[in-house]
């Protein structure tokens, strides 16, 4: 499991990476969605986060790791699922980035936050190329860190 957190973290590097590219080339603001996570979380959770400039910094602070730990999560359910085995890329790639993608997409969609179905073209591009760079880099992370078929360490 301790691969699968490795490979998890890996891949939500990645997807910021790919995400802040994406600001800077195209010129987009940063999303709202991190603080807005936070916040309806320490609701739910009765967790009073401050006032004014406090408050912001923890929502700016705790938002980008509620991702990681969706991204460290995805990891780690995918080390259950390929049970200590090599997987195929390809396959590899899609399960984690639709993973973590549904992880992320639901959780704003259940809080509540944003609905998907209302999203433009541009939306959803602007959310699938990341996940898939997740996707990928954790795949190819974890297949890094099994043995080679017939091989030992």
């Amino acid at each position: 499991m301790a691969d699968g957190a490795i490979a998890g973290a890996v891949g939500s590097t990645a997807l910021n990476v790919v995400s802040y590219l994406d600001m800077a080339l195209r010129g987009r603001p940063e999303s709202d969605v991190p603080q807005e996570t936070v916040d309806r979380l320490a609701g739910i959770a009765h967790v009073d986060l401050g006032n004014g400039a406090r408050a912001a910094n923890r929502r700016s602070g705790l938002g980008p790791l509620i991702g990681y730990g969706l991204g460290v999560a995805a990891g780690v359910g995918f080390a259950l699922y390929a049970g200590g085995r090599r997987q195929p890329l390809p396959m590899a790639t899609g399960l984690l980035g639709a993973g973590v993608m549904t992880m992320t997409d639901g959780s704003i969609t259940v809080l509540g936050i944003s609905d998907p179905r209302t999203w433009r073209r541009s939306d959803w591009i602007s959310d699938i190329i990341p996940h898939l760079a997740y996707g990928l880099a954790a795949a190819a992370t974890w297949n890094r860190l099994r043995r080679p078929p017939g091989r030992g360490r």
